[in-house]
């Protein structure tokens, strides 16, 4: 019979036997062990190549935005009368800036007064009109840029707080609150735009007689049940001597590609205002565009690189993707930038150049002076830009399939807007339910709009029926209007302000005979139309692009031949996309990280086989030398049994 436990009955130290046995037998699997772990390193070292890739394309990224290459300062001598800011369009040069007058917007107060805030006004109809009052105030002419604007007062909101709850709902330009002077409520209308073109006239529509228009009517030529308690008045300034009016303390245009924002007044004392140019932004981009790059340089040299000081390799080393990486980055920047305007058309050419060990340096001198001389050069040399000869096309944008190239622009149609045109002198007069409604059908949405009645001049009618089409909730929500012209002999067109074939002016209803005539005529726009590059380009309003995705804008001009738009991807540029391209699915690192997780999953599929083998052979051993442990045990005992017999034999034979 066996023993229980092995090694017991023979002495054997099987235990220790098959475990040494078993540590050759299972060999092979420290050896996955250590092919694991240099593929583990292997993946944390691809880790940090992304990583480097990734930080340096951000910093790429920055230099790939050709609006920061021609930024400019606008710097105010007192900082406390104005601040300014200045855009690409402006152009280095100093000012002196006087501020005699502030804008501000125009506020009304009700007359009457309420004891209590639920006290009732009356019910009807509140239409605002924005203008400009003559200098006693006794005429107002509308502002042809901002529509009427109307608010029903119903039942509902019969009351003080109910009329400034309607009117603040209705976002109709005007703020609406009330005060209490400590006895009683009265209602405050505010313009919330400033300038004196601003100022208010309300009509009331109040079929009742309910005490609406008696209590909210503001009209200069008429009743005025509001007083003013805060005139509308534009900014006033001299810039260089020059007289200078604003609606808003917001002055654009006052000088070109400056924005400035008036505070107060120095009457008598001007300041002085500075445009300069603002080389540090680019300067720095470009520096960081440097250290980025030899950051990236340093992650990769750690990875690949062998140190004969210690003997050690990277854990990249030999890689073939990380040679490739290197090798198509720094193909990229030794390429001179193709169809680029300008003396600068590399990166030496801006002091930026590579070293003996691979990394970049930056000479600053060589790139302050490349700014100053060039700074859209210097642009076109990091971004994607296009340039046209004619000032009248602009480039707007391309996609990965335009190549860079000089492209001929030819114009064979310039884009139109959609009009109608009247066929006789508009009248003058508009009478309530007679000739009042217009039905407008603009671009494809259609509006009803309602003239005010009364007596015009050619010149106040055009304003009055730009303002109510303008006005109307269904246009200025997309964004869509018109403009109102006179041809001198008082016939009327309307434009739309669209350009193409989806722009469009219909006009209908009862007072459309007596606005433009019983015979008008209409027109559609007319898209762009022409070719980029030689081939046939697809108009979209004043938009032309090209079959490889360059896309242009034509601002007028005439037909024919229009020079040429030369186009270039810079380095930043190319940069990001390649980077790009390296970091995305099935990309150069996704490849290789793909590849060395499946060499793991293969490996732990290996090492499950194994581990099943080792159990196997492992309870192979142990059977072996249980039966040999049996057999020793066996054997030791009829050794013993005939020792004893022996010994009795020589024992009796004595």
């Amino acid at each position: 019979m066996a023993l229980s436990t092995p090694g017991i009955g023979s002495g054997l130290d099987v235990n220790s036997i098959v475990s040494q046995l078993m540590a050759v037998e299972r060999q092979p699997l420290t050896d996955l062990d250590k092919k694991e772990a240099s593929y583990q390193a292997k993946l944390s070292a691809y880790g940090n190549l992304k990583s480097a890739l990734s930080s340096f394309q951000g910093t790429v990224s920055a230099l790939n935005s050709p609006s920061k290459y021609t930024a400019l300062s606008a710097t105010a001598g007192d900082s406390t009368i104005l601040s300014a800011q200045a855009f690409s369009t402006a152009s280095p040069s100093a000012h002196m800036v006087e501020v005699t007058q502030l804008a501000q917007a125009q506020t009304l107060k009700t007359t009457f007064q309420a004891t209590n805030v639920t006290d009732p006004v009356g019910v009807g109809t509140l239409t605002f009109y924005a203008g400009t009052y003559d200098s006693v105030g006794n005429t107002f002419t509308s502002n042809p840029s901002v529509g009427a604007q109307t608010v029903t007062i119903d039942s509902a909101h019969n009351s003080l707080s109910g009329v400034r709850d309607a009117i603040n709902a209705a976002n109709i330009g005007v703020s609406a609150s009330i005060v209490n002077d400590g006895t009683s409520n009265r209602l405050l209308l505010t313009s919330k735009s400033s300038g004196a073109a601003n100022s208010m006239k309300i009509t009331v529509s109040d079929p009742t007689s309910s005490g609406l228009a008696a209590n909210m009517t503001y009209d200069p030529t008429g009743v005025k049940s509001l007083t003013e308690t805060v005139q509308a008045k534009d900014a006033k300034l001299l810039v260089d001597g020059i007289s200078i009016t604003s609606a808003s303390n917001s002055v654009s245009g006052a000088i070109q590609g400056v924005s400035l924002s008036l505070t107060k007044t120095n009457v008598g004392s001007p300041t002085t205002l500075t445009v300069a140019r603002d080389p540090s932004g680019i300067s720095t981009m470009v520096s960081d565009f440097v250290k980025g790059y030899n950051d990236l340089a340093k992650t990769i040299k750690d990875l690949s690189s062998y140190d004969a000081q210690t003997q050690k390799g990277g854990v990249l080393l030999g890689d073939s993707a990380v040679r490739s990486i290197q090798s198509q980055m720094r193909a990229v920047l030794n390429t001179a930038v193709k169809d680029l305007n300008g003396s600068q058309t590399s990166l030496s050419s801006i002091g930026v150049s590579f070293q003996k060990d691979g990394t970049l340096t930056l000479d600053n001198s060589k790139l302050s002076s490349a700014i100053s001389s060039d700074p859209v050069n210097v642009a076109g040399l990091f971004t994607k830009m296009g340039k046209s000869s004619d000032s009248l096309i602009l480039y707007t944008s391309s996609t990965s399939n335009t190549l860079p190239g000089s492209y001929p622009v030819n114009i064979t149609s310039i884009a139109t807007q959609g009009k109608m045109v009247a066929s006789a002198a508009a009248g003058l007069t508009i009478t309530a339910g007679s000739n009042d409604a217009l039905g407008v059908l603009l671009d494809g949405v259609s509006a009803s709009v309602t003239l005010t009645p009364g007596t015009y001049t050619a010149a106040t009618l055009l304003t009055e029926v730009q303002s109510r089409i303008n006005g109307a909730a269904a246009f200025s929500s997309v964004g869509i209007g018109v403009t109102v012209s006179d041809d001198g002999t008082g016939k009327f067109s309307i434009a739309s302000n669209s350009y193409g074939s989806a722009s469009s002016v219909s006009v209908g209803g009862n007072g459309a005979t007596n606005l433009l005539g019983g015979t008008p005529t209409s027109s559609l726009g007319v898209d762009v139309a022409g070719t980029i590059g030689g081939q046939i380009a697809t108009g979209s309003g004043q938009f032309l692009t090209g079959g490889n995705g360059l896309k242009i804008m034509v601002n007028g001009g005439a037909t024919g031949s229009r020079g040429s738009l030369n186009f270039a991807q810079g380095y930043a540029f190319q940069l990001n996309n390649l980077i790009t391209n390296m970091l995305g699915t099935n990309g150069t690192i996704d490849s290789r990280t793909q590849g060395v997780n499946n060499s793991i999953k293969d490996i732990g599929n290996r090492r499950v086989t194994l581990n099943n083998r080792m159990t196997r052979i492992e309870a192979m051993y142990r059977k072996q030398f249980t039966n040999l442990d049996t057999l020793i045990s066996n054997m030791q005992s009829t050794s013993n049994y005939l020792t004893q017999q022996l010994a009795s034999i020589s024992a009796n034979s004595k």
